[in-house]
């Protein structure tokens, strides 16, 4: 296993140098006398010769993964040519290979040396443009040279260094050399892994860099990839699981392996292939095996949190059952790691999305709150330390700026906090938590819309299911006044989904006495009538169900009389009643609240509103009419289950009231719908 710190380069992570010591299968030295010369192996030696830990290019520095090479065998000292097979030729033969000695040795290994050595990109390239002209003047480009090997494996090593220009050197000479897509996938599929290590880490960092060009993903998929690596990911699993010191290089190679895992999973064809071939349960054990090997995790969450984001690959991973504990140890052990804990978050954000049961097995995994609510109290406190040390100046336009990293972190707890608060037993133990709830109303009261949009509305989506929950002991009803307070400044705002959100809570919040007092005296409940006009269908939903929480008091009724709220009213019931039955039976109740002491319904109503009810009413319950829309059959089922139990009863009822208190002078029109 690894131990070892990250950068990312252009999009591709790569280990300092300290983890040199790591790597001790058989090391090698390039020497000044044209050869290799193997470093034996002494009781007390801890290192390997290396390449340098970093590359400069006017003043960038670009670090890069250092590996571990094996001495080759003494046949790969040789350059067999094929001119002769008998036996009268063997000393003629053996004179081409002194030949071929002395090209390689004066040619060849001093520009390996210098590739070995340089700290200067510019001067590696340079390098790099000598090596190919010398293995063209040689004749050893192609695939039949016995030292190909030897070559590729010190151009692999700079790979991962992160210049475009010196890939671009580094791709011409291994393409020279015949490498191709096919070709190292089959020694993948094929080779064995305990005895060629350092050969398949190697192949896997070519792989890896391949596939990070979207041009090339079908082709490798439809070649086998995602079965291919996969198999190979589960046997460094098992290997691992025997034996951890057998296979030296099994963490190198696993992070080649599953970054080219995270390429491919950008394709639909791979993410159908993830799922069919049980690759989830493998990446989970993986992750558990290499917990301390951050970059091994890291790759794997983003795996994860790619494919999480589809419904498929969300419930294939939540019916893994051990994930959860695997990924709240993760957090635990990586909480000041934002990157992968971002992603950690997020993935669990999916898992609880829309699957009553991963919340609930997440919620009884052991310390699963502790851990979140652990990991929002530290990014609560670096939030408001990175506020407190804001710059002079840093004074513009705040919501032209994306979420810091503290910031998305948060957004993410709370889209998690809110998930798992739908479920009905999880929802109430919520409610009652001072902590949850503290957190919750803290980040209320410090943050605005104009600082962080996104995690303003996700904490009041959180409040609104948890006052969804009329329990003993609510934390969130004995703030229930505090909570008002703060969700003015939401309804003040310019922002629909924030003011959507505060109506949403204050539709939950004024079924107490004392909240409906607190929305006529700071006239909220003009606010909520004016939405009424929104034309957006949600506001009219949530708007209309404060109304009539506050109906619900007759000494309240009256208010519907102000900004022509009887008219809104109705209106919405024209306008949206074939399309939502449960807004329908919501506006139908309001108004038979309002009218409980009718004694005319001109009077109650007025003749416009009365006449307009009446039209609408009747042909809204006949079924024939109401439910005659262009639906497939399975939405025609949903829309009648809302017309049957929402809004036909109250309807009729309300129907029935109307027409017991209206003199008919002339006769109704005749609906058209």
């Amino acid at each position: 296993m690894m131990g070892n710190s990250m950068v990312e380069i252009n999009g591709t992570y790569l280990r300092d140098s300290n983890t040199i010591g790591h790597l001790k299968s058989h090391p090698f030295q390039l020497t000044y006398d044209g050869g290799f010369r193997e470093i034996k192996q002494q009781e007390g030696f801890k290192g390997t010769t290396s390449l340098p830990s970093r590359l400069t290019s006017g003043g960038d520095q670009g670090k890069r993964r250092a590996r571990a090479s094996s001495c080759p065998s003494s046949s790969d000292l040789s350059r067999l040519e094929t001119k002769a097979v008998s036996k009268a030729n063997l000393q003629e033969k053996d004179t081409e290979i002194e030949v071929d000695e002395v090209f390689w040795n004066t040619r060849i290994v001093p520009i390996l040396h210098e590739l070995e050595k340089e700290e200067n990109i510019e001067t590696v390239c340079a390098a790099c443009t000598q090596l190919h002209h010398a293995l063209e003047e040689g004749n050893m480009l192609g695939n039949k040279f016995k030292r190909r090997s030897i070559l590729l494996k010190t151009l692999y090593k700079l790979v991962d260094v992160g210049s475009d220009l010196l890939s671009l050197k580094l791709a011409k000479i291994i393409l020279a050399l015949k490498v191709s897509r096919k070709n190292l996938l089959n020694v993948l599929r094929s080779e064995d892994l305990q005895t060629n290590s350092e050969a398949f880490l190697y192949c896997m960092g070519t792989i890896k860099f391949i596939s990070g060009n979207p041009r090339f993903l079908n082709e490798m998929i439809s070649k086998g990839a995602v079965e291919i690596l996969t198999n190979l990911v589960k046997q460094i699993k098992e290997n691992t699981k025997k034996c951890e010191t057998c296979l030296p290089n099994s963490g190198h190679l696993l992070v080649q392996a599953t970054a080219t895992l995270r390429n491919l999973v950008d394709s639909p064809l791979a993410r159908s292939k993830f799922l069919s071939i049980s690759t989830l349960p493998q990446l989970c054990t993986v992750m558990e095996q290499y917990m301390d090997d951050k970059d091994v995790c890291s790759n794997i969450a983003r795996i994860f949190s790619k494919l999480t984001t589809y419904r498929d690959g969300s419930a294939a991973l939540a019916n893994y059952s051990r994930c959860y504990a695997l990924f709240l140890n993760l957090i635990n052990k990586y909480q000041n790691k934002q990157d992968l804990v971002i992603r950690i978050v997020f993935i669990l954000g999916n898992l609880t999305a829309k699957n009553n049961q991963a919340r609930e097995h997440f919620y009884k995994e052991k310390g699963s709150m502790e851990t979140l609510l652990s990991l929002f109290q530290t990014f609560y406190q670096l939030d408001l330390h990175s506020q407190r040390q804001a710059p002079p100046g840093a004074d513009w336009p705040v919501a032209q700026r994306p979420p810091s990293e503290v910031e998305d972190v948060l957004i993410k707890l709370t889209r998690v906090l809110a998930n798992i608060a739908i479920h009905p037993c999880i929802g109430p133990a919520l409610a009652t938590n001072p902590q949850v709830v503290g957190l919750l109303l803290t980040t209320l009261e410090y943050k605005s819309l104009d600082e962080c949009e996104e995690l303003v509305i996700n904490t009041t989506a959180t409040i609104n299911n948890l006052s969804f929950y009329q329990v003993k002991n609510s934390i969130i009803q004995d703030k229930k006044l505090s909570i008002a307070q703060l969700l003015l400044k939401l309804l003040m705002s310019n922002n629909m989904d924030g003011i959507l959100e505060a109506v949403r809570v204050f539709g939950n919040l004024s079924q107490d006495h004392d909240i409906c007092d607190f929305i006529v005296q700071n006239n909220v409940h003009k606010f909520m009538i004016a939405l009424l006009d929104a034309k957006h269908q949600d506001l009219c939903f949530s708007a209309c169900g404060v109304l009539l929480n506050l109906t619900v008091d007759k000494d309240k009724r009256v208010i519907l009389k102000e900004g022509g709220g009887i008219k809104k009213l109705v209106d919405c019931l024209r306008d949206f009643g074939p399309t939502d039955w449960q807004l329908a039976g919501l506006v139908c109740k309001t108004l038979w609240n309002f009218s409980e002491n009718i004694t005319k319904a001109s009077s109650c109503f007025g003749d416009e509103d009365t006449n307009t009810l009446l039209v609408l009413l009747s042909s809204f319950l006949n079924e024939e009419l109401a439910l005659d829309g262009s639906f497939d059959q399975d939405l025609k089922n949903y829309h009648k289950l809302h017309w049957e139990t929402e809004f036909k009863p109250v309807a009729q009822q309300l129907l029935n009231r109307i027409q017991s208190h209206h003199t008919f002078l002339e006769p109704l029109p005749v609906p058209s719908f």
